[in-house]
């Protein structure tokens, strides 16, 4: 047996589909809905409702393609380690920065949510918490203590953060909808549609930058975390699809259920300056105290720890699998691949993502600046699922795939589309600020693998140079679009968004072409047929006796 694999076998198969939807729901209901509503109508005013149904589509698309994934691989930490499988180290080391960058840094951004929703307190020392833009030095104090309150909870068993998950998720759901319902029924003003600059105040270009930007793309990226946790899964061919498509549908309902409830219920005197100039604190508890909700602001004050808190504890789970998906990808030491025995908790792993959070709440203070990262290097790691699933299809076609959908050479190219434009959407500079932060990572990758020879090393680089490529030219293109999404303004209105569908088409044909058998793929092609080998061992074994 590999040390991969005994790794692998301290994990406990204890999640079924109930659970692991509950997993998703609950990572996908966090602090996106608190400030989600808030901040999509300050950027695309009542058009907000557009772009939730936009990012459920951009993740739907994207989700389907991991399915697939996440069935073939049903091991800790699946989303980093599936470009390393079709594409070799470099392609795989980026995929899984990013998509590390991504989640590690949604731990810090759910205690700040619930950290500056407290500071909407009537006493003096909750007011101190936040500035009205980030958190004071005693608001990073408190969401601190928060970040190791998440860590704690992970860090005795699976099955004990199974049974605290469902209960929370259970909560996380009825609070939202209850909310969505008093608001509506408190205060249901249909003229905020139409005045205040109508229904797409600043264009529709505003629509599209609030997927990426307003924390949509942060909030639907929960549907990965039943992927990260498939080697806990009892059944993954069948749960794990029903989990992650569940899990984005139901939380669709809910998100467009607040965002109509949140249109409606802003008071006319607030709007004198447009959507724009909204500024809440607290934007759905500070509504509920403005029509008289007072027993619903106390519920919402509660569940801002609540809803951020689960998803927090959930993220912890989910990014210490990654991190051991990354140490077997072998880019990080195997301290950080050891799974203890008894509670089959990667608690080396757990440390150092607590690390990681720290830095993360000293450097981004405020939700908004935490949600604007998170959705860029969201989308950055989404483009590898397109392409390594067709890329495995090519290069690994007798591979067992629990899910195979016969649409995934028309999704998987329409995936890659979808993401490169919700990168282009959220607006240069950022972009080019993740792309850099996505190059801060590669030192780690070049001290673990370019002291191979070359020989070895050659083909890596040739099948990982198109993502290297891609950022690059994704980068140049969303500083020279055009002017609504932050660019010079040399790509005329619509003809940039058909240069970004021609460089999404490009690159995937790319990146399909240049997959190969690299030796991890090898490697977990062989320990998955000894797996099935000895499950049908026992099986033989069990039949007589039936």
């Amino acid at each position: 047996m590999s040390t991969e694999q005994g790794s692998h076998s301290n994990y406990r198969r204890t999640l079924g589909t109930t659970a692991l939807t509950a997993v998703g729901l609950g990572s996908i209901i966090g602090s996106g809905w608190l400030f989600g509503a808030e901040r999509a109508a300050v950027l695309a005013g009542p058009a907000a409702i557009f772009a939730w149904v936009i990012g459920a589509i951009v993740a739907l698309t994207i989700a389907l393609t991991y399915t697939e994934l996440g069935s073939m691989f049903p091991k800790a930490g699946g989303m980093v380690r599936y470009g390393q499988f079709s594409h070799g180290s470099l392609a795989g080391y980026m995929a899984a920065w990013a998509n590390w960058i991504a989640i590690v840094s949604v731990i810090p951004g759910e205690a700040t949510a619930s950290i500056q929703y407290m500071s909407s307190w009537d006493f003096g020392w909750a007011e101190s918490l936040f500035d009205g833009k980030e958190l004071t030095g005693t608001g990073i104090a408190a969401a601190s203590v928060l970040v190791v309150f998440y860590f704690f909870l992970n860090w005795f068993a699976i099955t004990l953060f199974a049974k605290t998950n469902n209960a929370i998720t259970v909560f996380k759901v009825v609070v939202p909808v209850l909310t969505a319902g008093a608001l509506i029924f408190a205060h249901f003003d249909t003229s905020n549609v139409t005045d205040h600059g109508g229904f797409a105040p600043n264009g529709w270009s505003a629509v599209f930058s609030a997927v990426a930007v307003a924390g949509i793309v942060w909030a639907f990226n929960g549907f990965q975390s039943p992927l990260n946790m498939a080697a806990e899964a009892r059944n993954p061919g069948k749960s794990l699809p029903k989990a992650v498509i569940g899990s984005i549908l139901i939380a669709l309902v809910i998100y467009i259920a607040l965002q109509i409830a949140f249109l409606m219920a802003v008071p006319a005197a607030d709007l004198s300056g447009g959507w724009n100039a909204l500024a809440y604190k607290s934007p759905l508890a500070d509504l509920s105290v403005a029509w008289g909700l007072n027993w619903l602001a106390l519920l919402l004050y509660a569940d801002a720890f609540v809803s951020p808190s689960g998803t927090g504890m959930i993220y912890a789970a989910t990014t210490s699998r990654m991190i051991h998906g990354v140490q077997e990808n072998g880019h990080l030491p195997k301290v950080f691949g050891k799974v203890d025995p008894k509670t089959g908790v990667p608690k080396p792993a757990l440390l150092l993502n607590l690390v990681i959070s720290f830095v993360f709440l000293a450097v981004f203070r405020g939700w908004g600046s935490i949600a604007e990262i998170v959705g860029v290097a969201t989308v950055i790691s989404y483009i590898t699922g397109p392409v390594a699933v067709m890329s495995l299809r090519r290069i690994a076609p007798d591979m067992k795939r629990p899910v195979k959908l016969k649409a995934m050479p028309v999704i998987a190219p329409i995936a890659m589309i979808f993401g490169s434009l919700v990168m282009y959407w959220a607006r240069w500079p950022l972009t080019g600020k993740v792309i850099f932060i996505m190059a801060i990572g590669l030192p780690i990758w070049a001290w673990y693998e370019l002291r191979k020879p070359w020989a070895e090393l050659k083909p890596h680089l040739k099948a990982g140079a198109w993502m290297v490529a891609y950022l690059l030219v994704m980068a140049f293109v969303s500083w020279a679009g055009g002017t609504e999404f932050g660019g010079k303004g040399y790509l005329a209105q619509g003809w940039d968004i058909l240069v970004v569908v021609l460089i999404a088409l490009a690159f995937y044909a790319w990146g399909v072409s240049s997959a190969w058998r690299n030796p991890t793929l090898v490697q977990v092609e062989k320990e998955m047929t000894e797996a099935q080998a000895a499950d049908e061992a026992d099986e033989a074994e069990l039949a007589p006796a039936k």
